[in-house]
Formats: C-alpha cells, sequence, structure tokens
C-alpha cells in the first residue's frame, strides 16, 4: 500500500523571466482577492492583474540580483531526503513537491500522485509557523484539485509544526553555528539577536489567525535554548496593498535599536528565496548600514540533513496508522476539517 507524500510550497520563479514572474504575482494576488472587497470574480483578476504589474519590475530586479530563486532546487532535495528516510523506516511512499503559485502546481502533483497509483495521501505544508495564506490555502488547494479528478483518496493533512523538537534544535544549533563562526556573543550587550517574521494582513489576524501568537510563542522559546535574555521582532511586510500589516516592521525595527550590531534570524523560512537573499540579505542589510549596524543575517539551514527526519517524523504516525495523538497531534483549529491535524491546538 503505497502513500503519497505532498510537500505543499509557496514556490517562486527559478529565473527572472518577465511572462512568469507576472503569472506567478497574478495567482497570489487574485488567491488573496478578499482582502479587498470585490463585486466580482472579473474585478478581482482585473485587481490581480494590475497589482502584478506594478509589482513585477521591483521583484524581477530582486531575482536579477540573487541569480534566480533556489527555492524550487531546494524543496526538491528535501522532497527526495524525506522520502528516502521513509523508505529506510520501512513505509512504502512516494514524495512530491507542489507549490502553490509555480509549477509543479499543486494540481499536477494531485494528478501525478493518482497515475503513480498511489493508495492515499499526506499533505505536509512546509511552513512551520501555520498561517492562513500558506498552511490552510495550501491544504484547501489539495482538497480542490482531488475533487477536480473525482479521486476518491484518503487525505490527511497537517498543519502548524513549529513545536517540533528536532525542528526546535535545528534552529537553534544554526544559530549556535553561525554566530560563533562569526565570532560573535549573542549575550553581549552590543549584540542584538532579531528575530524576523513573513508577515501577514491584520484581517487574517481580526478573523482569527493565531499566526502571530504562535510566532511569539516560537521567537521565546528560541531565545531561551540560546540563553539570550533579550531581543527584538519584526515582520517583513509586503506594501502592495493598501490595507494594514504586522507589527513592527523590520525596517522600522532596524533603525530603532541602539546597539553595535544585529544577528538576524529569518523565521518563517525553510528556505534561501527572495525573502531572504533580497529583502533581507540587500534591503534590510542597506538600512542597518545607513543606521551604523553591524550586519549579521543567520542562513536558513534547508540542507541540513535532519530536515528530512523532521518531515518525517510528522507524517510517520499518518502512515503507520497510529493514532497521531501519541505524538502529540490534535485536531487544528486553524483548519476545522476532519483529517487536519497539528502541534498547536491545545488538549481538549
Amino acid at each position: 500500500m503505497t502513500t503519497g507524500v505532498v510537500l505543499l510550497n509557496f514556490g517562486e520563479p527559478a529565473e527572472p523571466d518577465r511572462e512568469k514572474v507576472l503569472d506567478y504575482l497574478e495567482r497570489i494576488f487574485f488567491a488573496n482577492a478578499d482582502l479587498e472587497d470585490a463585486e466580482s470574480e472579473a474585478e478581482a483578476r482585473n485587481r490581480a492583474q494590475k497589482l502584478a504589474k506594478r509589482r513585477a519590475p521591483g521583484l524581477i530586479e530582486e531575482y536579477e540580483q540573487i541569480g534566480g530563486s533556489p527555492l524550487n532546487e531546494q524543496s526538491e532535495w528535501q522532497a527526495t531526503q524525506t522520502g528516502q528516510e521513509l523508505r529506510e523506516r520501512g513505509y512504502d511512499v512516494e514524495t512530491y513537491v507542489a507549490m502553490q503559485y509555480t509549477e509543479p502546481f499543486i494540481d499536477e502533483a494531485a494528478e501525478a500522485a493518482r497515475a503513480d497509483g498511489v493508495d492515499s495521501l499526506v499533505a505536509l505544508p512546509v511552513y512551520p509557523l501555520c498561517g492562513p495564506s500558506t498552511n490552510v490555502i495550501s491544504l484547501d488547494e489539495l482538497d480542490e484539485a482531488i475533487a477536480d479528478l473525482e479521486w476518491e483518496v484518503t487525505n490527511q493533512g497537517i498543519t502548524g509544526w513549529h513545536k517540533h523538537p528536532r525542528y526546535n534544535q535545528i534552529r537553534a544549533d544554526n544559530i549556535e553555528s553561525f554566530v560563533a563562526d562569526r565570532g560573535l556573543d549573542l549575550t553581549d550587550e552590543d549584540t542584538t539577536l532579531v528575530f524576523s517574521a513573513h508577515g501577514t494582513p491584520e484581517h487574517y489576524l481580526e478573523e482569527g489567525s493565531r499566526y502571530d501568537i504562535y510566532v511569539d510563542e516560537w521567537c521565546s522559546v528560541m531565545a531561551s535554548m540560546l540563553g539570550v535574555g533579550t531581543y527584538e521582532l519584526g515582520y517583513q511586510n509586503h506594501g502592495n496593498r493598501d490595507i494594514p500589516w504586522t507589527e513592527p516592521e523590520i525596517e522600522d525595527l532596524i533603525t530603532d535599536i541602539d546597539t553595535e550590531r544585529v544577528v538576524v534570524e529569518p523565521i518563517s523560512f525553510l528556505h534561501e528565496q527572495s525573502e531572504t537573499l533580497s529583502e533581507l540579505d540587500e534591503e534590510l542589510a542597506a538600512d542597518a548600514d545607513t543606521a551604523g549596524l553591524e550586519f549579521h543575517r543567520v542562513p536558513i539551514p534547508h540542507d541540513d540533513d535532519r530536515i528530512p527526519q523532521v518531515f518525517a517524523d510528522l507524517v510517520e504516525p499518518f502512515i503507520a496508522d497510529f493514532d497521531p495523538g501519541y505524538y502529540q497531534f490534535r485536531q487544528c483549529q486553524c483548519r476545522d476539517k476532519p483529517g487536519t491535524m497539528c502541534l498547536n491546538a491545545p488538549r481538549e
């Protein structure tokens, strides 16, 4: 009995091709059309096209600076290694990469899994901190793809998993290794640890998303693991829409820091991409320089050999067919649909 393990991700164009970038942006803006009022689908699509054309030149420039996004290549490695890890544990699996906004799209992954004759699916969004426009919507899109195929297959989803102990240890080890290599000390009064989280529209928080709560608790735990008493948290927001986002914005935060240097840890990502290689390494580094700060950005541990082990740990109870509650999984509150479980929901 073969299980298809679908690793859901955001996706990014691998090269600064204008048409691919426009298509990518249009998909993003249309998928989040509910952030603004629209009287019809046609109006929402028209707005998405206008927003994409406005954003495209700047994003293309970012991709040119970083030589294209490495996200897809890194995702493929993680999927391959996760499959190998699960097979070494004795499970019959096939792994699939499924992107929300670039190829291979989620519906393409569903088609591939059906063609391979898998008997069931387990879907894992590769976003450790659960949010509505990432974890939740990607699982919804996979359900829709399966329905469109009229495919009767068991599909279980995992949403929030930032509390996984091995994952937390990977991030702590990665930060400690980086600062040691740079000859830095996070407890030095002239050094500030800054956690940079991907921002989210306030609209989602008002609707009940607990994303900001997950961000706060993860930063607190990570600081404790690192032995750091104080730290700062800022959000990487996108100004493409005239709507309120999470605060404080990372750019504003940096300019107000009164130490000699900052060590920035991007907490929302498991791959290097434009948000790290351009927004942080280029734009935020320039802001820090203007503020007279020495800037250090912690790399993403995307190729740590333990990452596939984390993914395997997360999907294993669903493949082995024992009660996921044994691994502390509970029914997800962010996506209250049977078969969707997470490590975040409180005990009843």
